[in-house]
């Protein structure tokens, strides 16, 4: 009985010490915090960067703690070897998009996803990379409020961890050419065949040769990486019909940098040749009623 309440004893005062470390280490933190906290308040005028240096502050000052604490009540802590284990997860934990980002890096350096100059598109933001750092890479905007994949002038950064949660497309890795497609719809009443040879005649000075783009080339070194199979690369023309006109379609390889521009050309030189043929017509929604007068019915009857 005189052992059990020995122990007992060892027990609370081992508890009750250990409530001390605990409210010591906690004051301690905590007051440290404030005072570096504080410190960086007088020498830091950007309120940005402020707020960013005491976020850090805090995360790092709960981590201290957190691995103070456990130091006071686990006992496992007394094996160096759990000791530096417990901390490699507590800095593993605490550092995660960190270490995700680099990581990031080192596989955008390997693998080459993409390269400083490539147009891309990443969790739905777009454009041409600038900038490729150990936790984050800068595109130069594309798209948004502004039409035609041109530039925004806003520089957007992306944390390198994102390549591996994120969908991400390359518009010039490989083949730097993008496919663009013209759609003008006729009037049912227009040569539609006539039309059909006025755009051909459109597109033939937008035909890039082989030896230009490097074309075939380009796409048999881009086969060995992806089953990449294109048979015609010169421009098509297709035909459809829909509900206002017949609907003909350029189809054309065009630089991924150049869409706008291409597409200004095009319309250009289609204006002017439409403009020319009077047996061709631009169509546009129209709603036709066909009224039938009484007594006209009546005579027909």
């Amino acid at each position: 009985m005189g052992e059990w309440i020995s122990d007992l004893l060892n027990i609370e005062n081992l508890a009750h010490a250990r409530l001390v470390a605990t409210g010591i280490v906690v004051v301690v933190v905590v007051a440290g915090q404030l005072v570096v906290r504080r410190a960086a308040a007088r020498r830091i005028d950007d309120s940005e960067i402020l707020f960013r240096t005491q976020k850090s502050i805090i995360y790092v000052a709960t981590f201290i703690l957190l691995l103070l604490l456990g130091w006071v009540w686990i006992d496992a802590f007394d094996n160096v070897a759990t000791f530096l284990g417990l901390l490699s997860a507590g800095i593993a934990i605490a550092l995660s998009d960190v270490l995700k980002n680099l990581a990031g890096w080192v596989y955008i350096l390997l693998r080459h996803p993409f390269r400083v100059g490539h147009r891309i598109e990443i969790d739905g933001h777009a454009g041409d990379v600038i900038d490729l750092r150990v936790f984050r890479f800068s595109m130069l905007e594309i798209r948004n409020w502004v039409g035609g994949d041109q530039s925004t002038g806003r520089i957007i950064h992306i944390p390198n961890g994102a390549i591996f949660t994120k969908s991400m497309a390359n518009f010039t890795e490989g083949f730097p050419y993008v496919w663009h497609e013209v759609p003008v719809l006729f009037t049912f009443e227009s040569d539609w065949e006539r039309a059909e040879e006025i755009m051909r005649k459109v597109l033939e000075p937008h035909a890039m040769s082989d030896e230009e783009m490097g074309a075939e080339r380009r796409i048999r070194e881009a086969s060995r990486k992806y089953f990449i199979r294109y048979t015609e690369l010169r421009p098509i023309v297709y035909v459809d019909v829909k509900d206002s006109g017949v609907l003909l379609t350029a189809r054309l390889l065009v630089s991924a940098q150049r869409r706008r521009g291409t597409n200004d050309e095009i319309w250009r030189a289609l204006l002017k040749e439409i403009a020319a043929e009077p047996s061709v017509e631009l169509a546009y929604p129209t709603t036709r009623m066909v009224i039938h007068h009484p007594l006209q019915i009546q005579r027909g009857d």
